[in-house]
């Protein structure tokens, strides 16, 4: 079987969220989903970027602090699931495959099959040279960020935290091998509202990227997509620590 449309996506709501937008415009088509990377390996990665004290206090914000925004947040996440019509069923099963990891052997196996020309990145860990030389695919990525100068996690908390709103949007952008560093394809700006906050600033970021998305799938397929370098100020960002948290909220950054 080939598809012109592949999905590579990491567990998670936004995967879902994303695949059923795409299939009520293209129909559906196939996905590959990874499991996600254990705990003990994305706090070893994150001591090696950067350093026990900034990682144990982003910890504490991660067990702490943001299963309490989730929850105060529930009724606003559901405005916002209603308004934007986002759609987190599962997957269909026929569509779907499963893989330890989007740099598995499997998963170039697969992707060499379906022979796709557009291939959909979503909440995947870094996708490595093999698997983006792996077929003459365009790969496009929906960054909750305005790149470059908001790569890594959680760019709409990082603007609003630095008093940046004109740059507190979503990417959606070709991928390469760094991170978040590729051609830029489109780009949107949100405007939170007083009733959002960490947990609310990425579906808003996802509700504005979904119809730049469709439309650069479609151009892609007709081979009329247009980038632009990625270039300006750039910087890589992860999850706020606990007291830095606090202390920007202290002073407005929900």
């Amino acid at each position: 079987m080939t598809s012109p449309i592949l999905l590579l996506g990491g567990p998670g709501l936004s995967t879902s969220i994303v695949y059923n937008h795409l299939a009520s415009q293209f129909g559906k088509f196939p996905a590959i989903i990874e499991e996600p990377v254990s705990k003990l390996a994305l706090v070893r990665n994150r001591i090696r970027r950067v350093g026990l004290r900034s990682t144990l206090s982003q910890l504490v914000f991660l067990t702490a602090i943001q299963p309490l925004l989730a929850r105060v947040a529930k009724k606003r996440l559901r405005s916002i699931f209603a308004e934007y019509r986002l759609d987190d069923a599962a997957i269909p099963e026929a569509y779907l495959q499963k893989v330890s990891s989007i740099n598995d052997g499997e998963t170039i196996a697969a992707i060499r099959a379906l022979s796709p020309k557009v291939i959909v990145v979503n909440g995947t860990r870094i996708i490595g040279r093999k698997v983006l030389e792996s077929v003459p695919a365009t790969f496009l990525n929906t960054h909750a960020g305005i790149t470059p100068k908001y790569r890594g996690a959680h760019g709409a908390y990082w603007a609003l935290l630095n008093d940046d709103a004109e740059h507190c949007g979503v990417t959606i952008h070709v991928v390469d091998a760094g991170i978040d560093t590729g051609p830029v394809v489109a780009q949107a700006i949100i405007a939170p509202t007083a009733q959002d906050s960490f947990v609310t600033y990425p579906y808003l970021q996802l509700a504005a990227a979904l119809p730049l998305l469709v439309d650069s799938i479609g151009k892609t397929l007709e081979g009329k997509l247009t980038t632009q370098p990625a270039e300006g100020e750039t910087a890589v960002w992860y999850h706020p620590g606990a007291l830095q948290y606090l202390i920007g909220r202290s002073r407005g950054t929900k």
